[in-house]
């Protein structure tokens, strides 16, 4: 009987701690930039708690392009404890509308998360004043020249 007992007690232990599981949760799982200049190396900042019963240790932030470099907390992040991925977006040379993701792979509860960032960057010299008007070409009222008398006085000899 001390056995049996034994058995279903070492069970119920191990079935306990093999649901322990990290959560993690993300205060926002997108960001918008919104108009950044060209040239500009726009970051931010996910942060995010670990509402689990076991650590959590984010393997790699995978961003969706070599334009987005992504940082994360190396460490164990332990329960009730918060940890980042920063996210880098490199603007030069890449005009227009941008949307782009970084995947997080951990042990969590959720293996894979998606994080977000966009915006959109305006041109270099889109915010230049405009030229001023080119000046309006002359027109010269001066009457063309007439005939030189001698070209007349020689049409009159032949």
């Amino acid at each position: 009987m001390k056995k049996f007992f034994l058995f279903f007690a070492v069970l119920f232990a191990t079935s306990t701690l093999s649901n322990a599981q990290g959560v993690i949760k993300f205060k926002a799982e997108s960001h918008d930039f919104g108009k950044i200049d060209e040239g500009t190396q726009a970051t931010y900042t996910f942060e995010f708690t670990n509402t689990g019963t076991a650590p959590v240790v984010i393997a790699n932030a995978q961003p969706s392009c070599g334009c987005t470099t992504p940082d994360w907390t190396k460490e164990p992040v332990l329960p009730g404890k918060t940890g980042k991925v920063t996210a880098s977006y490199n603007s030069t040379g890449r005009p227009g509308v941008f949307n782009k993701t970084i995947t997080v792979i951990s042990n969590a509860e959720t293996p894979q998360i998606a994080l977000t960032i966009k915006g959109e960057v305006t041109p270099k010299g889109a915010e230049a004043p405009a030229a001023a008007p080119a000046a309006a070409p002359t027109v010269s009222k001066t009457p063309a020249a007439a005939p030189a008398p001698a070209a007349a006085k020689k049409a009159k000899k032949s």
